[in-house]
């Protein structure tokens, strides 16, 4: 199952609906929002809601038109929001024991709306579902949202241009999504850096390739200042070009040993390191004009939840060598 395809848009945000999640998590429906309202305080209405009527309508009105594995292709957009009236809690009985499904029999026999989790509600459940699978699943569903939403923001005007001629029949297709990923594809090739965003925790290695791709396009130097020095550091700066000089600026308590920095100098030559006890938070600086204000220490990223921004005053960075 492709958690691409799971992502849906409803009331302008992207959201999963609680089955699909259930399904990914290998976990039934029923004990998947037991789970949820045991830790209600967790999900305010911006991270989880339960779908009205006409929403829930909407979507099997276009998911059980056909059974084809072409469905999995689909987006599907409720434009309209909410409908004024609507209620969740006072839909008839008749509805409430309705059988429905929803492609491949998902969501069948359902006995209540179900509820969307926002991409925040995603982040939040590997909290309360403790689990290898759960971790994993939860690591690419985060992926997805990212990468929809970066794709959304670089190409507005496209899917403005795309919606006015019907998105929802060009998405459905399978010609369509073949595009998706190959501009998926293209854009991440470009190495477009980011200029400010947020790691959630479980994203280790998401975390981990954007400070590699920051090492590799570095040309000149690099300057690293964080307190919490170990050698997995710099087995990332070993990515480095090789004629590019780095210099690590850390408290005197670090983990890293002179032997360590002699040994790395034999093999990627002209790392210095220097020592300040002045210094609380962690920058990394690519050829001294690229200045990034970094939340977690190099070698726990991804542990914990950090944001990372691109500090584009360039004053800042004079202010900054001077001061080292």
């Amino acid at each position: 199952m492709e958690v691409n395809n799971l992502i849906y848009t409803v009331r302008g945000i992207h959201v999963m609906l609680d089955s699909d999640l259930a399904e990914l998590f290998q976990v039934e429906t029923k004990v998947f929002n037991q789970a949820v309202k045991r830790n209600i305080n967790r999900f305010p209405d911006n991270f989880r809601f339960q779908l009205t009527k006409d929403e829930y309508d909407y979507l099997r009105s276009h998911l059980v038109t056909s059974s084809s594995v072409d469905l999995r292709s689909q987006i599907v957009t409720l434009k309209n929001g909410v409908v004024d009236g609507d209620n969740p809690e006072n839909i008839t009985e008749d509805i409430r024991t309705q059988n429905v499904t929803l492609e491949d029999n998902r969501g069948k026999h359902r006995k209540y709306l179900p509820y969307a989790f926002t991409e925040h509600g995603v982040a939040m459940l590997t909290g309360i579902i403790r689990s290898d699978i759960a971790i994993e699943m939860s690591i690419k569903i985060m992926t997805a949202f990212v990468e929809m939403r970066k794709f959304i923001s670089l190409n507005a005007l496209l899917i403005n241009r795309i919606d006015s001629i019907e998105t929802r029949h060009l998405i459905f297709q399978n010609e369509s999504n073949e595009k998706f990923n190959q501009l998926f594809n293209a854009l991440q090739k470009e190495g477009k850096t980011n200029k400010e965003n947020i790691f959630f925790d479980g994203q280790i290695y998401d975390a981990y390739s954007f400070i590699i791709n920051l090492i590799e396009k570095a040309k000149t130097d690099i300057v690293l200042i964080d307190n919490y020095l170990d050698k997995s550091v710099l087995d990332m700066l070993s990515k480095k070009q090789i004629n590019v000089k780095v210099r690590l600026i850390t408290n005197s308590k670090t983990k890293l040993l002179k032997t360590d920095i002699q040994k790395f100098n034999q093999q990627y030559p002209r790392l210095s390191l220097d020592y300040s006890d002045k210094i609380h938070d962690r920058f990394l600086l690519i050829d001294q004009s690229e200045l990034y204000h970094i939340g977690a220490s190099l070698k726990d990223l991804g542990k914990k939840m950090f944001a990372f921004s691109l500090m584009e005053d360039k004053e800042l960075i004079t202010n900054l060598l001077k001061r080292l």
